[in-house]
């Protein structure tokens, strides 16, 4: 087999993943750490800019810094998943009552191999527009779920 071929033999074995990602605890130390441990343990391909954006739902905390990354991975959906819970866990991320209070890390998958999967995508800024950044760098599109 030609080493053309196995590249893109290899290439079809990953899966891209475009996670939102946001902190507003310390979040340029948080982010740092977090495209620092993305970046060597998965291929990261491409991030936006991060933004600051006013918290949602829970009010009285400091604002965010958000951003949209896309990598690639040979892990299946749920084992992506599971491993994202543990990179917010090793950047310390506190799960507590409050789902929208401050955090040191959240990262959210939004689309999968090019499927929208998170319709936060839809309904917030602080998702879609970091998100389009990647996707008109990328020359990638987003296909809606079919349920």
């Amino acid at each position: 087999m030609s080493s053309k071929a196995l590249q893109v033999k290899q290439e079809a074995l990953l899966h891209e993943c475009l996670i939102s990602i946001g902190s507003n605890i310390e979040p340029e130390r948080h982010f740092a750490q977090a495209f620092t441990l993305l970046g060597s343990e998965c291929e990261l391909v491409l991030h936006s800019q991060a933004i600051s954006t006013p918290p949602v739902g829970f009010l009285d905390q400091p604002d965010f810094l958000n951003a949209a990354l896309l990598v690639r991975t040979p892990l299946d959906h749920a084992m992506f998943r599971a491993y994202l819970k543990a990179v917010e866990d090793r950047l310390g991320r506190v799960r507590g009552p409050n789902k929208s209070g401050p955090r040191t890390m959240d990262l959210d998958i939004v689309a999968w191999d090019g499927e929208l999967l998170d319709q936060s995508y839809l309904a917030y800024d602080y998702v879609r527009l970091p998100v389009d950044e990647v996707l008109a760098a990328s020359g990638r599109s987003l296909r809606m779920r079919e349920d």
